[in-house]
């Protein structure tokens, strides 16, 4: 049986939360992750529609790219429309998990998905992800209290790298030292020079954790003063970074590649800003509202940014820039990413049926 838990634990895999923007709000959002789950829908957006279509279909989860409960709420009641469809789902024992930015972000995820089906190449992050600040915590310790000292260090947020846990290393060595008057030493003797075997335990943990880490590396050690060391580590950036821009096969001009996103992408239409004859070969790819991407996109050279929607005056912006801006709409460039995602939950999560919503539709109609 797979539970909403199990269904949270993948998401987490493939698209996890640290991925995410530091405003954004993901992960299993409403729900009990005890239940059992068979079916799951993947939507754009949680609405009237999508919620009636999830408890029509049977659906145990909903996998929904744009999260609800973005803002903090005092009260969800009936009396609003998205409190009476919280309340339905609820009743149906229905979950809601949200990926959001960090399905954007995420090998393999939306932006990775509109530049697979642009067929662009040499792909790389339009904006790198910004490093962590990272400490290395060092403790010195007699060998029969390591075992000790580790785990309360792992279990204070210490020795995380990567996808692994519970990360360290040990090497051995001497420690000396002169026990005073009304000391009281775990190993040797007070009032003599002592050499005692000791272990140097090394474990890396996140900067804002040091002080939680030190403070569990000291209650459970057995000196009365431990020695320990805290000492900052340079962190290149690492993960897949924020949007994309890569590189077309074949240059063309801005407005065929305009033209080619529309048809691309099945969007109702798409605007751009700029000459229409600019050749466009390098391109940069922000989906949703990612016009806050175009300096990158020009710092990087970049001939056009797609994205799903911008604001006037970042028209003007690009246009002066020299830089192409193609408009696709909010939900073209989103909701192929919610597609890809429902093919890979049915191929990767065991025993649960998966369909993208068939009633979900662009909210946004051309005249």
């Amino acid at each position: 049986m797979t539970t909403v838990a199990d269904l949270a634990a993948w998401l987490e895999r493939f698209a996890p939360r640290r991925l995410a923007e530091s405003w954004d709000n993901v992960g299993l959002l409403w729900g009990d992750p005890l239940a059992v789950v068979s079916r799951v829908m993947t939507c754009l957006t949680v609405t009237t529609e999508t919620a009636a279509e999830a408890i029509a279909g049977g659906a145990g989860a909903i996998v929904s790219h744009h999260p609800i409960l973005f803002r903090p709420v005092k009260a969800v009641t009936t009396a609003t429309t998205d409190g009476a469809m919280l309340w339905r789902l609820a009743r149906a024992d229905v979950a809601v998990l949200s990926p959001h930015t960090s399905l954007d972000n995420t090998i393999g995820g939306i932006n990775d998905g509109l530049a697979r089906r642009l067929g662009l190449v040499d792909v790389g992050p339009l904006r790198p992800t910004a490093p962590t600040g990272w400490c290395k915590v060092v403790v010195f310790v007699p060998p029969d209290g390591a075992e000790g000292v580790r785990s309360a260090m792992f279990d204070a947020g210490a020795g995380r790298v990567g996808r692994y846990e519970r990360c360290s290393f040990a090497g051995q060595g001497v420690g000396t030292f002169f026990g005073g008057e009304g000391a009281r030493p775990a190993v040797g003797q007070a009032g003599r020079f002592e050499e005692v075997a000791e272990l140097r335990l090394e474990v890396i943990c996140p900067e804002r954790a040091v002080d939680r880490v030190v403070a569990a590396a000291r209650a459970a050690h057995p000196y009365e003063v431990p020695a320990i060391d805290v000492l900052p580590l340079r962190v290149e950036p690492e993960g897949p970074g924020v949007g994309r821009v890569g590189r077309m096969g074949t240059p063309m001009r801005l407005d065929a590649f305009a033209a080619l996103v529309k048809s691309t992408l099945g969007a109702p239409a798409t605007t751009y800003a700029g000459e229409p004859g600019r050749v466009v070969e390098r391109v940069a790819i922000a989906c949703g509202a990612g016009d806050d991407f175009l300096a990158d996109a020009i710092r990087l050279g970049a001939d056009a940014l797609l994205t799903g929607e911008a604001r006037y005056h970042r028209a003007i912006e690009a246009r002066s820039a020299g830089v192409g801006l193609v408009l696709a709409g909010h939900h073209a460039t989103e909701r192929p990413g919610v597609e890809d995602l429902a093919g890979r939950i049915a191929a990767e999560v065991a025993g649960v049926e998966v369909w993208a919503s068939r009633r979900e539709v662009d909210p946004v109609r051309n005249a």
